[in-house]
């Protein structure tokens, strides 16, 4: 029996809701309940309850709201079923019930002020290995997809998926405390937070699929939360590049897409709609950063935006310092994205022939990876090698999972059998 109309109403906003707000919503549980997995099991609990209510009602006029009350209810009952239910029932459910009726009395202010900010510092536990806290944190709190998120790390969606259950399990099994750590125990944690920071506003700056080229809410909340542990950790030279690389890259969004959503090529954008005063705000701090002489990926990635940012037009553009930039960005994290980036600016500071030389051999590394084969695929153009441009294009194509993305490579591939 296909689905009624209130049905696929109610499935839609089901989804909506999941997508924008399940992050906060799980960092609000997880201050609730101070337990990880109670608080993801009740938040699906909820999201499922709305698929059956919200069919059968008109929708809430607060979808997050309705949703987050009723994860709380969801935890009153899961915590009544526990064993230890004489210890700690009465405790959090007079806890959950009072959160529910909104007659909490005012706690302390915290340390960290935002919600969202503080999550990530207790999500991003030293005794997990670096990378399963930055994939666990992005996945739960931040509401990247395990296929956003493995793109992001060169990985398959299937191996990030296997991460994360193991991650939870060691969690569950270790007993992994989550508790915002002391101001003083902060640095152990700070290449992680922005880490995610940074990942949040890569996968708004150039979306892995959906409709849009930009995704502006990842985006301005990653640039948030930057200026929030600015403000948190003065005096940061990598906290002020990585605010001054978003600050940068974000400052060219009204000129990487047209009106009705078409990629356009930095070579054909119109510098004009650059936001000039974010730019200066981003140039600033990025000075100031570098004059700490405590040089970091984020600086030297903030300063070949910075040359973009403030070169005339793409012909103007410093492309040997460009090169060079990235040669530091490789000798400080061996990253093959940084030598596809330096093989894209090799083929402007010095010939399509050496670019594709230095393309080459990155696809023992990046052979899954659709940005290695759009820009293989651009040089082997540029060449006149239309046979083997074209299979680059096609298998761009394959890999891309981005609307406007995908037709601005078909647009390119047809132009080749003109």
């Amino acid at each position: 029996m296909p689905a009624s109309p209130s049905e696929l109403q109610a499935h839609a906003a089901v989804a909506h809701a999941a997508r924008e707000h399940s992050g906060r919503l799980l960092a609000l549980l997880i201050r609730d309940l101070r337990d990880f997995h109670l608080a993801q099991d009740c938040l699906q609990d909820a999201l499922e309850s709305a698929v059956v209510h919200w069919s059968r009602n008109s929708l809430p006029h607060s979808p997050e709201a309705w949703l987050l009350q009723t994860a709380r209810r969801k935890a009153i009952d899961r915590i009544r079923r526990m064993r230890n239910f004489e210890r700690l029932s009465d405790e959090y459910a007079r806890r959950l019930l009072e959160l529910d009726q909104s007659t909490q009395e005012q706690e302390e202010p915290e340390v960290i002020p935002d919600e969202r900010l503080r999550l990530i510092f207790i999500c991003c536990h030293p005794a997990i290995d670096e990378k399963t806290r930055i994939v666990m944190t992005l996945r739960t709190l931040c509401g990247l997809t395990t296929t956003e998120i493995a793109r992001a790390f060169l990985d398959t969606p299937d191996a990030m998926a296997q991460r994360l259950v193991r991650a939870r399990h060691k969690i569950k099994k270790a007993g992994i405390p989550y508790e915002l750590p002391r101001e003083d125990m902060w640095a152990e944690r700070l290449q992680s937070v922005l880490s995610v920071i940074y990942l949040v506003f890569n996968e708004g700056y150039a979306a892995t699929s959906g409709q849009h080229v930009l995704r502006h809410e990842l985006c301005e909340e990653a640039i948030r939360l930057g200026r929030m542990m600015l403000h948190l950790k003065p005096g940061e030279a990598e906290i002020e590049g990585l605010l001054a690389l978003m600050l940068l890259n974000h400052a060219r969004r009204k000129g990487r897409a047209t009106a009705d959503d078409d990629l356009i090529p930095l070579d054909q954008q119109n510098r004009q709609l650059w936001d000039q005063k974010q730019i200066k705000e981003a140039t600033d701090l990025l000075v100031t950063a570098l004059k700490r002489q405590q040089p970091g990926v984020y600086q030297l990635q903030a300063a070949i935006s910075a040359i973009h940012a403030e070169s005339t037009s793409h012909a103007a553009t410093h492309w040997h310092e460009i090169v060079l930039l990235h040669d530091g960005l490789h000798a400080m994290s061996n990253n093959p994205v940084y030598l596809l980036n330096r093989a894209v600016a090799l083929s402007y500071a010095q010939s399509p022939e050496a670019a594709l030389d230095a393309l080459t051999p990155l696809v023992n590394t990046l052979g899954d990876y659709q940005p290695f084969y759009a820009a293989q695929a651009d040089v082997l153009r540029r060449l006149g090698r239309i046979v083997e441009a074209k299979q680059a294009y096609q298998r761009a194509i394959t890999l891309s999972h981005n609307n406007s993305e995908r037709a601005f490579l078909q647009s390119r591939l047809a132009m080749l059998s003109k």
